[in-house]
């Protein structure tokens, strides 16, 4: 079996609010497997579960000081997910214009000169 797209392991990894929370957590500096347990109901287990998802796409890299293993955000693999949307911003702002010039258009039709 043909393992997926980076782009793919990342859009998957993102679509767990846990892990998405996981990252705002490391977006305000690194920490460790029990600073990002803390706010969770979940078990530790199943924390590095999603950590090591999380970690399999590039979105985090894990380190070694003494016994812990700080966990820090990596941007690359968001970055890519960035330009992969840009596409379809810029789809999405073209037609939001041609939307308003239309209702503009729309208006001055019902204005009584």
């Amino acid at each position: 079996m043909q393992a997926p797209d980076p782009l793919s392991e990342t859009l998957f990894a993102l679509a767990d609010p846990t892990r998405r929370a996981i990252l705002a957590r490391l977006a305000e500096g690194e920490a460790n497997v029990n600073e990002i347990a803390a706010p969770f109901d979940i078990s530790l287990p199943a924390i590095s579960r999603h950590l090591k998802v999380l970690e399999h796409a590039g979105l985090i890299s894990r380190g070694r000081d003494a016994q812990w293993r700080p966990c820090r955000l990596e941007t690359k693999a968001l970055k890519h997910v960035d330009e992969w949307l840009e596409y379809y911003r810029r789809f999405w702002t073209g037609s939001f214009d041609k939307m308003d010039a239309y209702i503009a258009e729309l208006k001055n039709k019902d204005t009584p000169k």
